[in-house]
């Protein structure tokens, strides 16, 4: 018998819970890649951190009683992968530091950039695929990045489930970018990709404060399939009296009923994940993204999938990592009890 009170415990699993992934509702898929990260690299990490973390955590939850009931299950963590991500993200980085440089490339590098793209084009398969499993068996998946890129195979696997779902996006990001430096799978490409899928009829960013105008423009025309509460807006908003409660009323009355999360990680203050692969001033508070996710629940709003991105690989960013992914399947466990 679990108890949540106890030491925590070592076992291989996430939380030291003690399901099997037969007996789960909810199954944490790792992805160990940070291939096409254009600043900082280590996100790859990052599952195994937060994995080590994780039972450090006390499991009281002031959004669900109990909590800690949830039947949760990670993925093992394939070795192999793990290493085969970091020898073409060496190619990647290569690529990234010639075109910063403005050097232009070379057949070879033409060669490589193919490479690497027809490389993240099958991970994000591989990760269709699964997921497809997983949803065909009842099973809720979320994706532990890695990059913004990582759960992109997930998104896909919904549309074949779901015809009309909206994707949550907290990020200091809008990802809207057009396979940026040449990368197709690209993590800031991430919602320029997915939303390819006709089923995806909206997507609502929260905290976004780092953007080019490129993305900008995408946003306005649009036709309100995006809608954007960028962190300068949210702010002045709340500097001249708004609540936090009437800006995530007003977020959330721009979802419909089904509804993805995406939580990359420096959409929080970067105080919160230093390590995180792009960081950017400004951003919520860990209890604001918390607020907003639980009042989604409230609303009577369904979670039908999850990720956390771009957590760094250090102790505190995975001590951070770990109590948002508590919070994500919670709150997808509540939804779907």
């Amino acid at each position: 018998m679990f108890n949540p009170n106890d030491t925590g415990v070592n076992n291989g699993n996430i939380f030291g819970f003690p399901y099997t992934y037969e007996e789960s509702q909810i199954v944490i898929i790792p992805v160990c890649s940070d291939i096409t990260c254009s600043y900082g690299k280590g996100t790859a990490n990052a599952p195994q951190k937060i994995l080590e973390e994780s039972t450090q955590l006390d499991f009281y939850s002031p959004y669900l009683e109990k909590a800690w009931e949830q039947k949760v299950f990670m993925l093992p963590i394939n070795q192999q992968l793990v290493d085969l991500n970091q020898k073409v993200g060496k190619i990647a980085s290569g690529l990234i530091h010639k075109k910063e440089q403005g050097v232009a490339f070379n057949n070879n590098d033409v060669d490589q950039l193919n490479e690497v793209n027809a490389f993240c084009e099958q991970q994000t398969q591989n990760i269709k695929t699964l997921s497809l499993e997983l949803l065909n068996n009842n099973k809720t998946p979320i994706v532990l990045g890695g990059d913004h890129s990582s759960p992109l195979g997930l998104i896909n696997a919904l549309t074949e489930k779901h015809d009309d779902f909206g994707v949550l996006q907290i990020d200091a990001h809008a990802d809207l970018r057009d396979a940026y430096e040449g990368f197709t799978n690209s993590h800031a490409s991430t919602m320029f990709n997915s939303l390819k899928q006709a089923q995806i009829s909206k997507l609502v960013q929260v905290g976004v404060r780092d953007i080019c105008q490129d993305e900008v423009e995408l946003i306005k025309g649009s036709n309100n399939r995006i809608k954007t509460f960028f962190d300068w807006d949210l702010k002045a908003e709340q500097y001249q009296g708004k609540t936090w409660k009437q800006q995530c009323d007003e977020i959330i009355a721009q979802l419909p009923q089904k509804v993805y999360i995406s939580f990359d990680i420096d959409g929080l203050d970067p105080k919160l994940s230093p390590n995180t692969g792009t960081p950017v001033p400004g951003g919520l508070e860990f209890e604001q993204a918390s607020y907003l996710l639980n009042q989604l629940t409230e609303k009577g709003k369904k979670i039908i999938g999850a990720d956390l991105c771009e957590v760094g690989n250090h102790q505190w960013d995975a001590s951070v990592g770990a109590r948002a992914l508590y919070l994500l399947s919670t709150l997808v466990f509540k939804t779907n009890k």
